[in-house]
């Protein structure tokens, strides 16, 4: 716990920022492989430049995906369909530069191959798993409000609330804490591309009435700033002002910076991938511990080395906040939870058809999730009791 008066800032990105293009693409073509075959190896990037998506990387299924066609469709669904947003769905070149997934890799992640008797992990690496309880989705209120803002940024231009907004936009939230509780929102940034021939007094109002207040009202206070469009003008967004790559926004897809990051991303990969899996089980971990009253905040770390299935280290922190030591709560972990990459794709049952929706506005904090649920809350205060 930290005592005393502190800021914290979170930013997100809307589903049309050019990297955010990318991980929905890759996550698109993930989901498309999964369908047809749930044993699908996928490690699929995407880079987007101007009237062009390069999409690259290494495939192996039974399935038959077309590849174009998914990348026309996204740019369509998130609204790239005007060739001044930087690129338009239907004339854009796209380029497939695909390979199937390394027997070195493989091996390793098949149960049974060679000397491996039950799958092992599909990389070595650190992965990190957060909650805390100052919101009712256990996630820490700067990155919450950030994705909710970049959501609504979303609504406003779909719906023709707002109907000169582009696909592309970034949010950005300050939330002062006093002895490590959320008191007030200090600062809300918002950009979004525009058209043409609007007033930057126009496009300000409009923001701040139809997008920051309906998500921020009960945290705003007569001091809080408001920052929208801060260079005065977003009207050459997208591709054209910016390159594209998955992968790029790992803080805006997990917790905007609050706990620590193993540095791997999401997106494109198929969970055999502990990158992916282990940080799902990190949070599905961390958000039980937190909803059963072990702690206020917790960050489950595990770490795996590639082709081995139990976890090299398990490590838990509570930032001062726990009511049971972390060296119990680790053994707790071994007992309750999946460690093994095999049973975690089997408890949060992973191998379908459900990333395209977690690449834009966060892995986390949404019910919709299977690494959501609490159903080890129970389980877990009847333990701690004994």
């Amino acid at each position: 716990m930290i005592k005393g008066k502190y800021l914290f800032t979170s930013e997100s990105v809307t589903e049309g920022h050019p990297d955010k293009v990318c991980d929905q693409i890759s996550d698109a073509i993930l989901d498309a492989c999964l369908k047809q075959d749930p044993m699908s190896r996928v490690a699929v990037e995407s880079l987007i430049k101007t009237g062009v998506v390069i999409v690259a990387g290494e495939l192996t299924t039974k399935g038959y995906v077309n590849i174009p066609i998914i990348v026309r469709e996204t740019l369509k669904e998130i609204g790239y369909t005007k060739s001044k947003y930087g690129i338009e769905q239907e004339t854009c070149a796209v380029l497939v530069h695909l390979e199937e997934q390394s027997p070195d890799i493989s091996r390793g992640v098949t149960a049974g191959e060679g000397q491996f008797k039950e799958q092992g992990a599909g990389d070595q690496g650190m992965m990190f798993g957060y909650a805390t309880n100052e919101t009712e989705n256990y996630m820490p209120l700067a990155i919450d409000l950030a994705h909710k803002l970049t959501m609504r940024q979303a609504q406003v231009r779909k719906e023709n609330i707002i109907p000169y907004l582009g696909p592309d936009g970034k949010s950005q939230v300050t939330v002062e804490y006093v002895d490590s509780k959320p008191q007030k929102v200090t600062t809300v940034v918002v950009s979004n591309q525009h058209d043409a021939g609007y007033s930057h007094d126009e496009i300000e109002a409009d923001i701040i009435e139809k997008v920051i207040k309906p998500v921020c009202g009960k945290w705003l206070t007569p001091d809080t700033k408001f920052y929208v469009n801060p260079t005065g003008s977003f009207v050459v967004g997208g591709p054209q002002a910016d390159a594209g790559l998955t992968g790029r926004k790992i803080i805006v897809d997990t917790y905007g910076g609050m706990g620590r990051h193993g540095g791997g991303c999401f997106s494109g990969k198929d969970p055999s991938k502990v990158d992916r899996s282990a940080a799902y089980a990190a949070r599905y971990i961390a958000k039980n511990l937190v909803a059963a009253g072990l702690a206020d905040k917790c960050e489950v770390q595990l770490a795996y080395a590639i082709g081995v299935a139990e976890p090299v280290s398990v490590n838990v922190t509570f930032f001062g906040t726990g009511n049971v030591s972390e060296e119990k709560t680790v053994e707790l972990i071994k007992k309750v939870f999946p460690l093994k990459p095999a049973d975690i794709l089997k408890e949060l049952n992973l191998r379908r058809p459900i990333y395209r929706e977690t690449a834009s506005y966060g892995h986390f904090g949404r019910d919709t999730f299977p690494w959501e649920k609490l159903d080890k809350v129970d389980e877990l205060k009847k333990l701690i009791a004994k």
